[in-house]
């Protein structure tokens, strides 16, 4: 049964400051790296025969860390725009705290959280898995019917949205799930595709 590992970066620098990252290239922290490094202990027993990140340092070098604790610095790796992180438009580089005292956390947290609803200048949750799904199942489905065993490692957002569509989460439920930073999560599928298992490592 092929697999199907997904892994947030590490901790950056700007998640530690507590500001809107999204699709700005901010490097990771120590505690980042040293995730990242947890990570691939936790993969040492899984074979990965294909690996994806986005074009962005911080989903980069995680996976680099990764690919490096387990041993498997040989696998191809496809980076690619669409698994980059949501577009937070004119809030990215902003304290998170500083724009709930502008706006109001109400606001703020639909900005953050809603499926549909843009920040300003930036993309929907719902614009992000209109590049998401369409890649995963153009690039990675093939890879799975055929039993290969997948690694990716991406973005909160971008990762959300994918998880929407493996584990049929509705956009009301999806403004409750928050994907941690460094955690391996596993999806197992039958030959078929059909998901039998999904857990974090």
């Amino acid at each position: 049964m092929p697999l199907l590992v997904i892994v947030r970066h590490g901790q950056s620098q700007w998640n530690l400051e507590n500001r809107f990252t999204g699709i700005k290239d901010v490097s990771l922290t120590a505690l980042g790296r040293e995730e990242a490094r947890v990570a691939g202990k936790k993969l040492k027993n899984i074979v990965f025969d294909h690996a994806f990140t986005s074009l962005l340092g911080r989903a980069q070098e995680t996976l680099s860390i990764i690919l490096g604790e387990i041993d498997q610095v040989q696998v191809p790796v496809e980076k690619n725009q669409a698994l980059n992180e949501r577009d937070y438009g004119e809030l990215q580089g902003l304290n998170k705290a500083e724009v709930v005292a502008q706006y109001g956390a109400e606001q703020v947290q639909r900005w953050r959280r809603s499926y549909d609803l843009r920040p300003p200048g930036g993309e929907s949750l719902k614009d992000t898995a209109a590049r998401v799904i369409p890649f995963y199942q153009q690039e990675m489905e093939p890879l799975l019917i055929a039993g290969r065993n997948i690694l990716v490692v991406a973005h909160g957002n971008s990762l959300r949205a994918l998880m929407m569509y493996l584990e049929k989460i509705s956009a009301a439920d999806i403004s409750n799930v928050n994907i941690p930073t460094g955690a391996p999560r596993v999806y197992t599928f039958s030959t078929h595709l059909k998901l039998v298992d999904a857990l974090y490592l």
